[in-house]
């Protein structure tokens, strides 16, 4: 019954986290997506009246040009492009959801930020929520896991082996399993999927897992390339139980 008890909890717990996140992903795309937009249409506006007046600009005019599309890049928008384009967001729902669990993870690659006031003020309640329920659901996983940790352990010792081999061998098998499903395969993917090197895939992946979040390589910002729908919200779920392997390996 306990046992019961535990998993009908830790489904409950994984069902919630994922809700909080959906919600938090279906509340920020509300938010900014229609910004986002006007932050494309004025940067084709100012694009376009470049164009036809490049040859006559003053100095002081094509400085605060530059100046304009910095910071609209900044923002993340890249005046590049058709007018169709505009209607391309950031903001969809997979890249929403990225986002809600770049947040609760404390990762924040800063490429993708709100920047409406109900989106910041939004952010700041979504992660003092959710970087605990984090914490909890990192904690919860991980201690599922390391009930098979546990079977694995009886088994070798039903073989009889000796504890300290036992103990060898079961965070060996869980490091090596977790360096192949959550560092070298995802790896490969995001080499075939981003156009990276392996080692910049392997960078990438270190970098997340361990939450340092650089910012320097983020998936789905490639310029030129297709995605498939969701790709980022994949990448979000991979993020989080990629967390929880490791939170399992301190408690190993």
């Amino acid at each position: 019954k306990a046992m019961c008890s535990g998993k009908l909890q830790t489904g409950l717990l994984v069902a919630g986290y994922f809700v909080y996140l959906l919600v938090g992903a279906a509340v920020f795309q509300v938010l900014e997506r229609t910004a986002e937009k006007q932050e494309k249409m004025a940067a084709a506006q100012m694009k376009e009246a470049f164009l036809q007046n490049f040859t006559h600009l003053t100095v002081a005019e094509m400085e605060q040009f530059m100046k304009n599309l910095t910071e609209a890049i900044q923002n993340g928008v890249y005046p590049v492009g058709n007018e169709s384009q505009i209607e391309d967001s950031s903001w969809d729902f997979s890249n929403s959801f990225f986002f809600a669990g770049t947040v609760v993870s404390t990762i924040g690659y800063g490429t993708l930020r709100p920047k409406t006031a109900g989106g910041q003020i939004f952010c700041v309640f979504f992660a003092l929520f959710g970087i605990p329920l984090n914490i909890v659901f990192l904690h919860r996983v991980g201690k599922m896991l390391s009930l098979l940790c546990k079977k694995l352990g009886e088994f070798l010792h039903e073989k009889g082996m000796r504890k300290k081999k036992i103990k060898f061998l079961t965070l060996l098998f869980f490091l090596a399993t977790g360096i192949l499903v959550f560092l070298c395969l995802p790896s490969v993917f995001f080499q075939i999927t981003e156009g990276w090197s392996y080692s910049e895939g392997i960078y990438f992946a270190f970098i997340t897992l361990s939450t340092i979040g650089f910012g320097d390589y983020v998936v789905g910002k490639q310029p030129g390339r297709n995605y498939f729908s969701y790709y980022r919200m994949l990448v979000a779920i991979w993020i989080l139980f990629g967390l929880a392997w490791i939170a399992l390996l301190f408690n190993l």
